[in-house]
């Protein structure tokens, strides 16, 4: 089914960037928009969300008060509708449960008629005939109907995928498996002999936290096994927080690529480090465990590369391949079950192939994005492609975070109008990245 109808705006993807945008566009109407995403509802990492767990950002991040605190969609209204403004006065936190804010975005996603879910994206073709338009093909993933919309600009929000090292990959899946799916996973884990725990990020640490909060009445073997020098806490003093803002996006933006690529290397402890209250956590329990001389029955092993995995040639569990990368050592880690803390690649859909010719693509294959996240076009066209996700090459170490999706979203919003909806400060921090002209 197809209609001759041409929305101003389809965006791909409803993950929280998106949603934002479906929020505040709420108050444009003169913005007709739609919103795909094929699972059948809004839910942000389900494999992660573990009791317990907070936000890394302030709840003042949320889908739109940085835009609009009046908005029917902030945080704040979604606490008082739920008859919660006491119990959250009396929290006195800024940082959110990370249930909570999954809940928070279900809440804003159920109340917007322009977000469709359990309708994939499966393919786009761009028109050029008396006018000019994108042609969305739209599959309802349960009954396998074919939609097709049309729309004169795109805006690609379709996140992350974990990695996994190729060596993983081949094996079940119910043994070897991503943080990502660690919620599905948590009875096995809990009927294992030996568990083990790579990576040295958040999601590997509170992966570990919560295994090791349950060690001791499962009786399973823990470790936790990292190339890292240490587990390093993310580095969340405020002046740090400060490259999570406008004023670094647009300095990192001017930046000539090849300075991008090497200064974004040196910034993990940004965004990959650990929060200091994890790590407190897991040491406070492992004191805990060595109380009266007790040795836990845990090992935490840094400098450490894994090489590969195979599984036991006899009996149930898998070799993993390391070497202490400073000695030179090698040695085999034997476990039964084993959680890779990998991280994420950017997810480009099969359908951008078709795309390729409209896109300018740079050196390393990565599409090219305009500082006002437009995808640079190989010709003039008055037709835009917006990009939330897979930009952290052209516009830094704040491409994921929640706390600037607001900013940008702003940035599109006044570009898709063709005026000033959202005025957009020009100092927004302390420090200054670069020498005042």
């Amino acid at each position: 089914m197809s209609s001759d109808k041409i929305y101003d705006l389809i965006g791909v993807g409803i993950g929280p960037f998106n949603l934002s945008m479906a929020a505040l566009l709420n108050d444009h109407s003169e913005v007709d928009a739609l919103f795909f995403e094929q699972r059948t509802s809004f839910d942000w990492h389900p494999g992660m969300l573990i009791e317990g767990t907070k936000m890394q950002v302030p709840f003042i991040a949320d889908l739109v008060t940085m835009a609009n605190p009046k908005s029917h969609y902030s945080f704040l209204n979604y606490i008082n509708e739920h008859e919660r403004m006491y119990p959250f006065y009396f929290l006195q936190r800024l940082d959110i449960p990370r249930r909570e804010y999954n809940d928070y975005c279900q809440w804003v996603a159920g109340q917007l008629d322009t977000c469709k879910f359990g309708k994939k994206v499966e393919s786009v073709r761009y028109i050029e005939d008396n006018e000019t338009y994108f042609e969305v093909f739209v599959v309802h993933t349960d009954t396998g109907e074919t939609n097709v919309f049309k729309s004169r600009h795109l805006l690609l929000g379709t996140g992350s995928v974990p990695m996994m090292p190729p060596s993983f990959e081949q094996l079940p899946k119910e043994d070897v498996f991503h943080t990502a799916q660690f919620k599905d996973h948590i009875d096995r884990c809990r009927n294992a002999e030996a568990i083990t725990v790579i990576g040295s990020g958040q999601s590997a640490a509170e992966t570990f936290r919560e295994l090791l909060k349950e060690q001791r009445e499962h009786n399973f073997r823990l470790d936790w096994i990292t190339r890292s020098p240490g587990f390093s806490s993310m580095e969340e003093s405020k002046l740090s927080l400060e490259h999570f803002s406008p004023d670094y996006v647009n300095y990192f933006y001017q930046l000539p690529q090849p300075k991008k690529d090497e200064v974004f290397a040196t910034q993990g402890l940004y965004y990959k480090g650990i929060s200091t209250h994890t790590v407190t956590d897991i040491y406070d329990l492992l004191y805990e465990y060595s109380v009266g001389g007790e040795k836990p029955n845990v090992g935490l092993q840094v400098l450490t590369e894994v090489n590969g995995i195979t599984k036991k040639p006899e009996g149930k569990g898998y070799e993993i391949a390391c070497t202490q990368h400073q000695e030179g050592s090698s040695f085999t880690h034997e476990t039964e079950v084993v959680i890779t803390a990998t991280g994420y690649k950017p997810y480009v859909p099969d359908f951008v192939k078709s795309l390729e010719d409209l896109i300018e693509w740079d050196e390393a294959g990565r599409y090219m994005v305009e500082a006002d996240y437009r995808i640079k076009k190989v010709k003039m066209t008055e037709n835009e492609i917006y990009v939330h996700s897979g930009i952290t090459h052209s516009h830094g170490v704040g491409s994921t975070n929640l706390g600037l999706a607001v900013h940008r979203n702003k940035i599109i919003i006044n570009h898709l109008l063709g005026r000033v909806a959202y005025p957009i400060p020009d100092q927004n921090v302390f420090q200054s990245f670069q020498p005042e002209s």
